[in-house]
């Protein structure tokens, strides 16, 4: 993806709100500020494409793509830089186990990646560097560490010298010789068995380049370092990444960049928790899950739950075939609906959960429909915070529903509180369309306040990137008139079971309908009925 130019923000930096963000590095919240005044820098650790992208690939786009939506809602102006891996030995082995070249292979699973993006509402990203295209930017990074000292060539390979960098171990707080393992094969040709490689040298058959140490290929952490440096500059403001990543990937871009460089990296190291499968995962909409324990070792942390992660070893299912049975927007939900530093329970009920909680904002929007005559989804959409004019005619309550969302954002951009806020809005509105009889006699009734109220609605739900785009209309190959008799019986068959008592039969009915694409809205003069 080439780079893109971003907006310019249109709030002088003195004014922007105050965002705090959790700092791995430092354990603790400290307000944004900025590099260069106004302005966001900020790099995410992209996958090594060998395989189909899965959902836990798609944790981290999600989120960061949430932080722009609400950085550039408040006022700055963000560049969002998500890397490619596309030289690793993963991709060689798997390239060579399906007989195609590793170009080919990366190229496949990078248009996979990018396609599953698209479907998630992810189209923030201004540039998606691969690494394969920055190999002389990489070869330079390198031979300025060994001119530097902090780096070492030995038999074809470079390893970074750790014992050079006194901070070594700074964001996972621990000491090199915590951190020292066996070496791997290629501990004999390495002074300390905690160096790690910035170039290897080629094997037989293996993709390399030409460089001043001979043919072969960059290690995976250096990678990065090159990459963020050329895009971002030596400093900038906003690293992410999984809690995976943080030893040994991101514990040694830190030493190379800041080694090379005298300055820091990143000034936040922002980290998500990961993809955990799970039976359940609680209510959504209602009181959001708290993020993990601030205090605890970013490492620990990171080992426990990568103990139990999604991945592809684990034997998760391509991105794809997902889609095929959850709307895209419900997923987003689920990614959001817990804090971001939390561990994300996945699995078949969670999202169907989260299906089933989205109806209660459908059936809000096909209710103002009849009383406005205008879709939610073609309302303007506000992107900036400062100067709304729709939220003092919106109401008492909704303007506090609307600080209360802020705050939480504000707050290292909990999301979790964020959505279950929405909830709280959708319940708002449906008790002032009760009170003001809006619906009996829509026509004459002045709808002012309503039409404020969703408004404010969708500026809200737009900074998560929800509700943008009305979702496509179910397709059949019957005829409308029979698939409306055919709802009839149904809905004549579910109310039956519910004067019965027959709670499970209607139940039933309704859960399969709401699979099958159909919501049901009860009223008090009949059962509705819409098509996603």
């Amino acid at each position: 993806m080439a780079m893109t130019e971003t907006k310019r923000s249109d709030v002088p930096a003195e004014t922007l709100p105050t965002i705090e963000i959790y700092n791995t590095l430092t354990k603790k919240k400290t307000p944004l500020i900025t590099v260069k005044p106004g302005r966001v820098s900020m790099y995410l650790c992209g996958p090594t494409v060998y395989k189909p992208s899965h959902v836990g690939h798609m944790v981290g786009p999600v989120i960061f793509d949430t932080v722009k939506r609400y950085l550039e809602y408040s006022g700055w102006q963000v560049t969002w830089v998500v890397n490619i891996t596309d030289v690793d030995d993963k991709i060689i082995a798997e390239s060579a186990a399906r007989g195609t070249t590793m170009d080919k292979l990366a190229a496949e699973m990078t248009a996979d990646y990018c396609t599953n993006l698209a479907a998630l509402g992810i189209e923030s990203i201004d540039a998606m560097p691969k690494a394969t295209e920055h190999i002389d930017t990489i070869i330079a990074f390198i031979e300025g560490l060994i001119a530097k000292g902090c780096a070492y060539e030995s038999e074809g390979d470079v390893y970074f010298d750790v014992v050079k960098d006194a901070d070594y171990g700074k964001l996972t707080n621990r000491t090199v010789d915590s951190m020292q393992g066996e070496g791997g094969s290629t501990a004999d040709r390495k002074r300390s068995t905690a160096d790690f490689a910035l170039w290897k040298k080629a094997k037989a058959s293996e993709p390399s380049w030409k460089s001043p140490w001979g043919p072969g290929r960059p290690g995976w952490h250096i990678e990065c370092s090159a990459m963020s440096r050329a895009l971002l500059g030596e400093h900038f403001d906003i690293h992410g990444g999984g809690l995976d990543l943080i030893f040994p990937h991101h514990e040694n871009e830190i030493a190379q960049s800041e080694s090379l460089h005298n300055c820091p990296m990143a000034t936040y190291w922002m980290h998500n928790g990961l993809m955990q499968a799970a039976g359940g995962s609680g209510k959504v909409g209602g009181r959001p899950r708290d993020a993990i324990d601030s205090k605890a070792p970013a490492l620990d942390e990171a080992t426990a739950q990568a103990a139990t992660k999604i991945s592809k070893s684990t034997g998760a299912e391509p991105f794809k075939n997902l889609l095929q049975r959850h709307r895209p927007e419900a997923i987003r939900v689920l990614l959001l609906s817990t804090h971001y530093r939390s561990p994300i329970h996945f699995g078949e009920e969670p999202l169907s959960e989260c299906a089933r909680a989205m109806e209660a904002f459908e059936r809000l929007f096909t209710r103002c429909r009849r009383i406005t005559g205008t879709a939610f989804y073609t309302l303007p959409l506000r992107n900036r915070r400062a100067g709304a004019a729709a939220v003092p005619a919106a109401g008492d309550d909704a303007r506090a529903l609307r600080d209360k969302f802020l705050a939480a954002m504000d707050d290292d951009f909990n999301t979790a509180l964020g959505i279950a806020t929405l909830f709280d809005f959708v319940r708002v509105v449906n008790k002032h369309i009760d009170q003001n009889g809006l619906e009996k006699t829509p026509a004459t009734q002045p709808c002012q306040v309503l039409d404020a109220m969703l408004l404010v609605l969708r500026e809200l739900t737009g900074t998560l990137g929800l509700f943008l785009k009305e979702p496509p209309a179910v397709t059949s190959s019957a005829d409308a008139e029979t698939v409306s008799k055919l709802m009839e019986l149904v809905i004549e068959i579910r109310a039956r079971a519910r004067a019965a008592k027959d709670f499970s039969t209607a139940d039933l009915v309704r859960t399969k309908l709401t699979e099958a694409g159909i919501a049901l809205e009860d009223r008090a003069d009949g059962t509705l009925w819409t098509q996603k």
